[in-house]
């Protein structure tokens, strides 16, 4: 079947369309996450961290199709840690995905198989490519809303669970001002 095109905001990133979904995660979605939980608990609840909206023109789980992708992360931080999606391997690991920076300033937090934690500078006209069996997370280092979009194939799946048991090896932390990857303890 083929799908009505959709529209992409290339100033804001904003996708809007027939089939666009949008999800929205707050602090208290976001358990677990961040390493300073009492700090995560002092903040609203209902503080937005980061909107993401999808479009799916084909079936998820089916194979050679593309989905395409568009988040939105709000400033600021819990603790010195600034604020970052939940982060993901894909859940079939042979998945890549790239992600075009559209506004603002981040960071992509990628971490390899044997746990090697790297950090990418994410600013506007950046293109990234996560590779397969690579976790990946964004954080957003700046004082704007950082926006980037993203294409993964519609069979990746996402495999939260090992992330929310396991964590990144590193953690992008505001150490004197700056994002620094601090290994994590």
């Amino acid at each position: 079947m083929i799908r009505a095109p959709i529209q992409v905001d290339l100033t804001t990133g904003e996708l809007s369309g027939n089939g666009v979904q949008t999800t929205i995660r707050t602090l208290c979605h976001l358990q677990g996450i961040f390493r300073d939980e009492k700090s995560r608990q002092a903040l609203e609840a209902e503080k937005v961290v980061y909107r993401v909206q999808a479009f799916h023109p084909v079936r998820e789980g089916e194979e050679g199709g593309l989905f395409w992708g568009a988040t939105s992360i709000e400033p600021g931080v819990v603790g010195d840690e600034y604020f970052m999606t939940k982060g993901h391997y894909h859940s079939q690991q042979n998945r890549g995905e790239y992600y075009l920076t559209i506004a603002g300033y981040g960071g992509l937090i990628l971490m390899d198989q044997a746990r090697k934690t790297v950090y990418q500078p994410m600013r506007p006209g950046s293109v990234h490519y996560v590779p397969a069996h690579t976790a990946h997370r964004v954080a957003n280092t700046g004082g704007l809303v950082l926006t980037f979009l993203a294409c993964w194939p519609s069979d990746a799946g996402y495999d939260y669970e090992r992330i929310a048991a396991e964590g990144f090896s590193a953690r992008l932390r505001k150490v004197s001002g700056v994002p620094t990857l601090v290994e994590d303890s």
